[in-house]
């Protein structure tokens, strides 16, 4: 798919029907975008980036956030949206890797993930790899309705997003995924909720 897309698009993103053109960098200063109410659930991301830069879950330095390598500050952010959004329609929350030396169709390798194992390593194709390629969020609301450019690693699943992690040299170098078993799970809160979570982690610059 074309990184425009068209506007009746599964994916919400650029040329979409959603938020994704402001990608991660974008100011989500707004406290509306602080909980998702989706199907009866409250997504508190606030609350979850507030731990995580209280007591992150890889330390703490004068309450800066978590500290230590990216991959202890993935495993803390996965730990804390699993803990915090298993009940709340998240099915499967983990990181990919941007892996420049492989070929396309072997780009992306999993990173800390909860609760089941993934596809790994996935295709520049589906959604995460178009999220690295393209740079910005991908918000799908039917899987159903992606045909080749999905990648089912759990055929439950029915809804997805994914964040681009991009780092102050302006290199992409992996992507936030969260799956649901719920048609339409995620929307605008839950992308700018996500960034938060990632800042207060130190993977997205502040």
């Amino acid at each position: 798919m074309p990184p425009g897309g068209k506007a009746d698009s599964p994916f919400r993103g650029p040329g979409g029907r959603g938020p994704g053109s402001r990608g991660p960098r974008a100011s989500w200063a707004d406290p509306a975008y602080d909980v998702r109410e989706m199907a009866g659930y409250e997504r508190d991301y606030e609350s979850i980036a507030a731990k995580l830069a209280e007591t992150g879950g890889a330390g703490v330095a004068g309450g800066r956030g978590v500290t230590g390598g990216r991959e202890e500050r993935m495993q803390a952010v996965v730990d804390a949206l699993w803990d915090a959004l298993a009940d709340k329609g998240v099915s499967w929350v983990g990181f990919y890797t941007d892996q420049p030396g492989e070929p396309d169709d072997r780009r992306l390798a999993i990173g800390p993930h909860r609760p089941n194992p993934a596809c790994s390593p996935l295709a520049l194709h589906g959604v995460c790899g178009q999220t690295l390629r393209f740079r910005t969020a991908r918000i799908v609301d039917d899987t159903e309705n992606l045909g080749d450019d999905y990648i089912a690693c759990d055929p439950r699943d029915r809804s997805e997003i994914a964040i681009p992690l991009i780092d102050e040299r302006d290199v992409c170098w992996g992507v936030l995924d969260l799956d649901s078993h719920d048609v339409g799970a995620f929307g605008a809160s839950d992308e700018a909720g996500l960034v938060r979570v990632l800042r207060a982690a130190g993977l997205l610059p502040g």
